[in-house]
């Protein structure tokens, strides 16, 4: 008997221009690398009987469980600023939707699954690097309190795929909010099939912003609505040096959530310019630029919607033109929210933002560790500030700006101990370092997933201190630097 599990498939009852039919393809002799517990709980499955044969069955894609509705579903999408009117899953077959614990839908989808009508020619496989790397990335967001989709299982395929090299494959069962973007609203603008974008907006609406669907104009508050998740999103991005690494249109989720973990990467050493996807040539989604890119994402979104903003041309453009026009408060009101509490100061103030870009200035000029600097400020708010300055190759260089920070501090009455104690609870000790990811993935290739299990361990307490685990903190060796990520297709 298959197993059955919990799903309430509401997407897969839209019309059938929305998606295609189709059971994931099996592989040869899947084994187990990660079940989350967590997750699987969260969703209202039972951990213990997914920790099976079935269950691994089921997450290869050798067995579709009962309940579910595979699908892939359709979008398209703008990728390096380049429209492409027809992407879709192409590696991907979304299983269903289930109702959580917690009372909130979301889906659960299987990546590297096999081809379906959207691979272009592609195998629909993906190889196992990229599955441990958003595994463990996906996962570290989440315990960095980042909005982000979740991983529910890895399992390793037993088959090669053929990329620059051959390669161990892997199958990663995904969990989201939802997966509509950008891109699945541009499908239906492009075919001007304003029916279909009517439909989706509706369901949009209900699913993710039920507020909008009282407003007069239901499209724009559904525009409005994701326009400040995604600047509270990558704002929250920047606090932690987080680079996405492919920004493109079909990867920026309507949920709000981060959706994609190709060749993401975390800053080394500060630099805004800073890029690590071995296919973003020109920096187009570099660090510093995130934003920008962010809200060129969104006026994308919004061009998409302007039949059902207003019914003449002039108005619907003023209309967008405005939504468009709150991002940057959004945004700037995240950043200095989130940065301010990164040098200990909860309620910030317009002074505030100078000191961090001061701060964020030196970091640059003298090429120190992002994470580490952060974190380590917190020892440097009373007059023992050796430890923190250890940190700069001319120590002497950042104690003007540490003195004026602790003026600063003294001045809006924030003692030592509150800052201190912000610091820490916002700083993290533990990122998934570039270095250490590719080490894990290097193990993995060899059927070694001790590393992987290790480093996972570590990031699900990002925030604390972790003696044991010390050799996760440190930046990298100029040997072990990374210099460039790679997607995963």
């Amino acid at each position: 008997m298959v197993m059955r599990l919990p799903f309430d498939n509401t997407y897969a009852r839209l019309p059938s221009g929305f998606y295609e039919r189709l059971d994931p393809w099996p592989v040869a002799e899947p084994k187990w690398v990660a079940l989350n517990r967590d997750v699987a709980e969260l969703l209202g499955f039972d951990p213990a009987a997914l920790d099976s044969a079935e269950g691994l069955a089921i997450f290869a894609g050798n067995v579709v469980p009962e309940g579910a509705e595979p699908i892939a579903t359709a979008y398209a999408g703008h990728q390096f600023g380049g429209f492409v009117p027809r992407l879709g899953d192409g590696r991907a077959i979304l299983l269903g939707e289930v109702v959580g614990r917690d009372g909130v839908r979301r889906d659960v989808q299987l990546k590297g699954s096999g081809p379906t009508p959207y691979s272009r020619r592609g195998d629909g496989r993906s190889a196992l690097g990229p599955v441990l790397r958003e595994y463990l990335v996906s996962e570290a967001m989440a315990a960095l309190g980042v909005p982000t989709t979740r991983a529910l299982a890895a399992v390793w395929s037993g088959e090669p795929v053929y990329r620059e090299n051959v390669e161990p494959g892997g199958v990663f069962t995904r969990v989201a909010q939802s997966h509509l973007r950008v891109g699945t609203f541009e499908y239906f603008a492009a075919r001007e099939d304003r029916a279909s974008l009517e439909i989706l907006t509706k369901y949009a609406v209900s699913r993710h912003y039920p507020e909008a669907a009282d407003a007069e104009i239901p499209a724009l508050a559904l525009l409005e609505g994701v326009i400040g998740r995604q600047a509270r999103l990558v704002a929250h991005w920047m606090s932690l040096g987080f680079i996405h690494g492919v920004m493109n249109t079909d990867n920026t989720s309507i949920s709000g959530e981060t959706i994609d973990y190709g060749p993401c990467a975390f800053l080394d050493v500060y630099d805004p310019a800073k890029r690590f996807s071995s296919i973003d040539e020109r920096g187009r989604y570099a660090y510093g630029n995130q934003a920008n890119i962010a809200l060129w994402n969104l006026a994308r979104l919004a061009e998409s919607l302007l039949p059902l903003l207003a019914e003449d041309q002039e108005t619907a453009v003023a209309r967008a033109e405005a939504a468009l026009g709150g991002f940057a408060g959004h945004f700037q009101e995240a950043w200095t929210q989130r940065f301010a509490a990164k040098i200990g100061i909860a309620e910030p103030v317009a002074e505030d933002r100078d000191q961090v870009l001061a701060f964020l200035d030196l970091l640059s000029t003298h090429g120190v560790d992002f994470t580490l600097a952060f974190r380590h400020l917190a020892s440097a708010v009373t007059p023992d500030a050796e430890a923190f300055q250890g940190l700069f190759s001319q120590p002497q260089a950042v104690k003007p700006w540490v003195e004026g920070w602790r003026k600063h501090l003294r001045e809006r009455g924030i003692s030592a101990v509150a800052a201190s104690e912000i610091m820490r609870k916002t700083n993290p000790v533990f990122i998934p370092r570039n270095h250490r990811i590719e080490e894990v993935i290097q193990a993995g290739r060899q059927g070694d997933f001790g590393p992987f299990r290790r480093l996972h361990e570590v990031l699900q307490r990002p925030f604390e201190e972790q003696p044991e685990s010390a050799i996760y903190e440190s930046a990298p060796e100029p040997h072990e630097v990374v210099q460039a990520t790679f997607c995963g297709t």
